[in-house]
């Protein structure tokens, strides 16, 4: 056989026949399975070969050493059904072959993909899933830990290549980066030149790479051994190893597997170990000759190094971990219950103590075999044939007096439902980091709260920058792909990772600002009501009567309503507010430019009217500036009216203008008729300028054409200068701006107007007498 033609050969499949024979003799034994038959076997090792088993399977269908494809040689016997091979390619080839033939194989080794399909094989049963089956475990592993950026090698075997290829798709579907790829090729095949240049290539991609994680799959032995002669120069990493890697078993495996100080901390998907009652037992007793040709003994010294105290301590040691054997024990006895219930079958219909079946036959009662192990695990196989199974999660520290800790962390159970596949006692888990951190291996960091990632198209997902939100923007994930907005009313904080209620903004009674206008405003109205009362007091003095009292008095009313219409735009605005706004101010303020020009038409009138056969005379003393004043109230009133009813203004909120901030605002509905209000106050006034500046060379005693002049000329250089301020600014300083036109405005329609009366009233009496100014007009 092949295990004893060569020295530390792969001694896991002596462990696998010895194993097999125990569970055989054990059925035999057993007299609820099987009561009155005896099971037989015929073992033929395929070197873990496709060839050697292939001719294996024939020898055995045929009954002679030389096999006769069609033909038998077994008169009392018949062959009920095979145990696959370890290795994949070994069982599909058996599994092609016998299935011709319509024998049932159970196989109790990792498979291919290919072999995955029932319908291509249904006389094919597995007790594991395919070999991929343990992505499902090991992405969702990268993804636990943060692990989105990691390294595969792999042997240079194309069954390897393929596995790694897919992993590296199902990496990357799932949200990972691979870093690379690489396959390790078998270094004594090499010359020394290629072996140097090979090596050093691959210690290099390990060296530079930034991933701190890497996935380790090979089924070549030769593979693992250079992997581990690479790593031992490269500290701070953490190596994954497939289950097909970990179950590879030989005593020079385990030697440099126990010298690779560099895989401290590394986790292993590996096939459950399970107890086999009596095993051990059954081993102890095997006789000396085995162990001569196993464990070096010296036969004829009198068996001195061959008794089972030495054999013990080799039979529990790494060369004998009962992986796959207790696969193949439970494989064996689904065999044999299946053989069972298919004899008890036969016995109720036929009546019949003859044996004889059809291989075809066997197969429908081993896709309803259903017992329990004798660790409690039930074994059956689902509508693919796999047998239930699942994977430990292993971590692994290795000390230099080459002893070894082996850490159950997890495990991994690919019949379960999704989200309950995977678990991992992450407390057990002891990480080669400072303070016990989680290692990280990421191709870029994550992008914190507030930042959004840039992906450069030339490099994998997983390589970006990360780039602050926009102005207005949030993020309060981690690696977020967009920023996404705040609503209207909210802000982004100052980090930019949550939104936070915008400051409502307008021109408040406790801002600074509106306190000193409507400060402002209540002291000019109290001086126009002063200028009032002095007016009324001596409304029968000259200087009050030759200046149209009336209008006078129009005038100064309208102007301490102007003056009081400003507080409207302090406060926060709402509907009725901003209704009254500008229509309110817009009316008063016209009844104070018509009284002003009233007033410059009124001395028109009384000094034209008194040149002779002047046809002005029946004017003198009529209700004419009271009628001009309501004419040119009359047509700001459409104005408002028609604005009111077609576009009204209506607060609304401006979040675009400020930063981190909402104002709250009079939206003006119409900006013509806004627009159309002012320059229907400034066709007023400029009216009033224009006749004031042309009658401006009347008597000094009752000329006011100059004093309207000058505060014509004040209230269009403000209204001038508005309109450029107003458009510029926003907020409460738009409205400041408004109020302060207004409040100017009005001053220097009083200031102009009513300072030189009030001067001869209140400080020159003697001038204020009929004698003075009718001797100043003669």
């Amino acid at each position: 056989m092949c295990f004893i033609a060569r020295r530390n050969h792969n001694f896991g499949h002596l462990e696998h026949f010895l194993t097999f024979s125990y569970a055989i003799e054990e059925i035999n034994q057993n007299a609820e399975i099987l009561p009155n038959t005896t099971l037989g076997y015929f073992i033929i090792d395929s070197c873990s070969d496709a060839w050697f088993s292939l001719c294996g399977v024939l020898k055995i269908l045929s009954g002679k050493e030389n096999p006769v494809p069609g033909y038998t040689c077994y008169p009392k016997s018949q062959v009920a059904g095979f145990i696959g091979s370890l290795p994949s390619l070994a069982s599909q080839t058996i599994a092609r072959l016998i299935g011709i033939y319509r024998y049932p194989q159970i196989t109790f080794g990792l498979t291919e993909t290919s072999l995955n399909e029932q319908l291509e094989l249904p006389y094919f049963y597995h007790s594991y899933p395919n070999d991929y089956s343990h992505f499902h475990g090991l992405t969702p592993l990268l993804r636990l830990f943060g692990w989105s950026w990691v390294g595969i090698l792999s042997s240079t075997d194309e069954s390897d290549i393929m596995y790694c290829e897919e992993l590296k798709r199902e990496i990357i579907r799932n949200g990972g980066c691979v870093d690379f790829l690489e396959s390790i090729p078998n270094l004594r095949i090499l010359s020394f030149k290629e072996r140097r240049k090979r090596t050093l290539q691959i210690f290099n991609k390990f060296y530079k790479s930034k991933s701190n994680v890497f996935i380790i799959h090979a089924t070549n032995i030769l593979t693992v051994e250079v992997f581990c002669m690479i790593s031992s120069n490269i500290n701070n990493k953490l190596y994954i190893f497939s289950a097909e890697t970990s179950s590879l078993k030989s005593t020079s495996t385990y030697t440099e597997l126990a010298r690779c100080t560099a895989l401290n901390g590394s986790l292993r998907f590996t096939i459950p170990e399970g107890d086999i009652p009596g095993l051990k037992h059954f081993l102890q007793n095997i006789h000396a000759s085995v162990g001569t040709t196993l464990f070096e003994c010296d036969l004829p010294n009198n068996n001195s190094n061959c008794t089972s105290s030495v054999m013990l301590p080799k039979i529990d040691g790494s060369p004998f971990p009962f992986q796959f054997s207790y696969t193949l024990y439970n494989m064996i006895y689904a065999l044999a219950h299946a053989l069972h219930k298919l004899y008890s079958t036969k016995f109720q219909l036929e009546n019949s103590l003859k044996m004889e079946f059809k291989p075809w036959q066997l197969n429908q009662y081993l896709k309803e075999v259903h017992f329990k192990a004798p660790d409690g695990h039930e074994i059956f196989f689902d509508e693919k044939g796999h047998a239930p199974t699942h994977y430990d999660i292993i971590q692994i520290f290795q000390f230099p007096n080459l002893t070894t800790i082996w850490s159950h962390v997890g495990s991994f159970q690919p019949s379960a439902p999704k989200d309950k596949q995977l678990f991992v006692n992450q407390t057990a888990i002891r990480w080669e980091t400072p303070s016990n951190q989680v290692l990280r291996s990421v191709c870029s960091e994550s992008c914190t709260h507030g930042y959004r990632k840039v992906i450069d198209r030339e490099k994998p997902v997983c390589c970006f920058d990360c780039v602050p939100c926009s102005e207005g923007e949030y993020s309060n994930t981690t690696d977020a792909e967009i920023c996404m907005k705040c609503p209207e009313d909210q802000w982004p904080s100052e980090k930019k990772d949550e939104c936070l209620p915008r400051v409502i903004d307008f021109l408040s009674y406790d801002d600074p600002l509106g306190v000193t206008l409507s400060s402002i405003s209540i002291l000019l109205f109290i001086i126009t009501a002063l200028v009032l009362g002095v007016f009324v007091k001596y409304q029968d003095t000259p200087v009050v009567k030759a200046n149209n009292r009336n209008l006078s008095y129009i005038l100064l009313i309208s102007l301490m309503l102007s003056f009081l219409c400003t507080l409207v735009f302090i406060g926060q605005p709402g509907s009725v507010t901003c209704l009254l706004r500008q229509s309110a101010f817009g009316m008063i303020f016209t009844i104070a430019v018509s009284s002003v020009l009233a007033k410059t038409v009124t001395v028109v009138i009384a000094f034209r009217a008194n040149k002779p056969s002047s046809k002005l005379r029946k004017w003198v003393g009529t209700r004419v500036s009271s009628y001009l004043v309501l004419l040119c109230i009359s047509g700001e009133i459409v104005i408002c009216t028609v604005w009111l009813i077609i576009s009204p203004p209506f607060p609304e909120y401006d979040s675009q203008s400020v930063t981190g901030k909402m104002i709250l605002q009079c939206n003006e509905g119409s900006t013509i008729a806004f627009y159309s209000v002012i320059g229907y106050m400034g066709f007023l006034a400029l009216l009033s300028f224009t006749v004031a500046f042309l009658v401006r060379k009347v008597p000094d005693s009752f000329n006011e054409a100059q004093f309207i002049t000058f505060s014509m000329l004040v209230f269009c250089s403000v209204w001038v200068s508005f309109i450029p301020s107003y458009l510029s600014t926003k907020g409460k300083y738009m409205v400041a701006v408004e109020i302060f036109a207004i409040l100017a405005s009005s001053a220097g329609l009083l200031g102009c107007i009513f300072t030189p009366k009030c001067y001869i009233i209140l400080l020159r009496p003697d001038l204020n007498m009929r004698e003075y100014l009718i001797g100043k007009k003669s």
